[in-house]
């Protein structure tokens, strides 16, 4: 798989002991870190060692002549160091930088053989798709492969493509065991957004949630992932699109003193941002049935719109065009789906896969004579 190639040719390189003295680990991919990072610790760091093998810095409260310093020097009690090094925007600075290069470069040139030094470079972002990579970020990484590039190997931590995430998870599962089924593993990639480290936390709860069954189907991820987390989410969305500000703040409280807490604060604000912008996708497209619906949203939401049920098109379809009438457009809450379709209560997956789009949404539009 592509997205995990990098990181798989350095794991490698550690259980082969074939290292080059200084490493720069671009991207914010955690998972991927995380996997580096283990591998370091099981085939270079002996446990009993581990507080004279492995040693962290941050370049924002150390210097780096320090580092170096520490990372020429021989250790007397371990018989190999790894040295981690964040804040690599910090030898990017304003002002000259050339001395800090050039001191990494003369390492380089004459490093301990029995050690090696990694820098974090995780201010970076580098998407699946690198031609829509943020410019700001294109920038930073042209510059590290520019200067450090010339002397240290780059191993690059981008996130992955949702196929490749689907793929993993199925392979994962087959090493622990455990049968998972297309669509549950399609939905546990989508529902987390594609980041492969609440993907990795949540499959390991799956494993142990579905226990001697050994199998993982679309209910277990329902069930353990998107009615805990989805739901929760729904709700802040619904909060903010009617500008509850008390209720929206205790939705968010709710959230984040539940699960990782702080740490998952950038994956809720993801998932956020992807309902609003498929609702301002559906308002913009003037979405009046199913046809234009399949139309109007990209392919990555299309393939979960396979069971949408008609009641739910007519939903969307007649409280477009009755909030029009009221100089106002709105996109159907999953509410209105069940007052429309008496005899079919909707089920979480349908609210879940047909409307991520799950709260009223009005925007005012100057209407020019008869709006209809």
């Amino acid at each position: 798989m592509r997205g995990f190639a990098q990181s798989d040719r350095f794991v490698s390189e550690v259980q082969a002991r074939k290292l080059r003295p200084v490493y720069v680990f671009v991207g914010d991919e955690v998972f991927f870190r995380k996997r580096c990072r283990e591998a370091i610790l099981e085939h270079l760091v002996t446990p009993d060692l581990r507080d004279f093998s492995l040693f962290e810095f941050d370049l924002a409260e150390t210097g780096l002549a320090e580092v170096l310093d520490r990372a020429r020097t021989p250790s007397l009690m371990a018989p190999f160091q790894v040295f981690f090094v964040r804040g690599v925007k910090n030898l990017f600075g304003r002002g000259s930088n050339e001395e800090k290069l050039a001191a990494i470069e003369e390492y380089c040139k004459d490093p301990n053989p029995a050690a090696v030094l990694i820098f974090v470079a995780d201010h970076i972002s580098i998407p699946a798709d690198a031609r829509r990579m943020d410019l700001t970020d294109k920038e930073r990484y042209e510059r590290i492969r520019e200067t450090l590039g010339q002397y240290c190997a780059i191993v690059e931590l981008a996130r992955v493509e949702e196929s490749e995430a689907v793929r993993w998870i199925g392979e994962y599962c087959a090493t622990r065991q455990v049968k998972i089924d297309a669509d549950a593993s399609r939905e546990l990639v989508d529902a987390l957004g594609g980041d492969m480290m609440m993907v990795s936390n949540e499959l390991e709860k799956l494993i142990l949630y579905v226990g001697e069954k050994k199998r993982i189907t679309l209910g277990d991820v329902e069930t353990m992932v998107l009615a805990a987390k989805q739901r929760s989410l729904y709700e802040l969305t619904d909060a903010i699109s009617a500008k509850d500000r008390v209720r929206a703040l205790e939705m968010l409280d709710a959230i984040l003193t539940t699960g990782e807490g702080d740490e998952a604060a950038i994956g809720h604000l993801y998932m956020l941002a992807k309902t609003f912008r498929q609702m301002l996708v559906i308002l913009e497209r003037n979405v009046r049935d199913q046809r234009m619906l399949w139309a109007a949203l990209w392919q990555g939401f299309q393939r979960h719109l396979g069971h949408v049920p008609g009641c739910a098109v007519t939903a969307v379809k007649t409280n477009v065009v009755t909030k029009r009438r009221h100089g106002a457009t709105a996109v159907a809450h999953p509410a209105m789906i069940y007052l429309r379709s008496p005899g079919e209560r909707p089920s979480w997956r349908m609210w879940n896969r047909a409307f991520r789009t799950a709260a009223p949404v009005y925007r005012r539009r100057p209407h020019h004579g008869n709006p209809n």
